[in-house]
C-alpha cells in the first residue's frame, strides 16, 4: 500500500491519502508530489499503486485507507469527474472532513476551480456520461465537488512545472 504505514494510537495508518485520476496525473504530478512529501518527512502516504491484491474488493480497501488517514490531498484534473471511483472516494473524504476527522487539501491541476464547483467544462461533460447512475448518487457527487472546490487549495494551471 504505502510506505511507512505504521499505525498510531488513534488507529490512523497514513498521514496522507492521495485522491487522483490516474490517467491524468499518476506519472507526472502525483509522482512529484509523493517525492516532495517524502523529502519533507511525510512517508505514510496511501497511493493506490500497490497493496490492492488481485481479487480484492477495491472500494472497501480504499474506504479503509481513507478512514485511517489524517489528511487527503485531492487532485482535481480535467478527467477526475469521469471516474465513479474518484467521485465515491471524494464523498467518503468529504464525509470524514465534515465530522472533523480529516483535513482536505484540494489541488486544481489543469482545471479551473469554478469548473469543479459548478460542474462546467470537462466536469459537465463527465456528468453527461454518468446518466445511468442513480440520481441521489449523482446529486451527492455534485454536492461534494462544490464543497471541495470551496476549500482553500492550490491552482496549478498557471504554475510553471506544477
Amino acid at each position: 500500500m504505502a510506505a511507512g504505514s505504521s499505525q498510531n494510537s488513534e488507529g490512523l495508518a497514513y498521514d496522507v491519502f492521495l485522491s487522483f485520476r490516474g490517467e491524468d496525473v499518476r506519472k507526472s504530478f502525483i509522482d512529484h508530489l509523493r517525492s516532495g512529501l517524502k523529502r519533507e518527512g511525510i512517508t505514510a502516504i496511501f497511493y493506490d499503486d500497490k497493496g490492492l491484491e488481485r481479487g480484492d474488493e477495491i472500494q472497501p480497501k480504499l474506504y479503509e485507507a481513507i478512514d485511517r488517514s489524517k489528511m487527503a490531498i485531492v487532485t482535481f484534473s480535467p478527467r477526475y469527474a469521469e471516474s465513479r471511483w474518484c467521485l465515491d472516494e471524494l464523498v467518503r473524504i468529504m464525509e470524514r472532513k465534515s465530522l472533523g476527522l480529516m483535513v482536505v487539501l484540494p489541488v486544481f491541476y489543469n482545471v479551473d476551480p469554478t469548473n469543479v464547483r459548478h460542474q462546467t467544462g470537462p466536469y459537465q461533460e463527465a456528468f453527461h456520461k454518468h446518466k445511468v447512475a442513480k440520481i441521489d448518487r449523482v446529486n451527492k457527487w455534485r454536492q461534494v465537488l462544490a464543497s471541495a472546490a470551496d476549500l482553500a487549495g492550490f491552482g496549478l494551471q498557471t504554475q510553471a512545472n506544477g
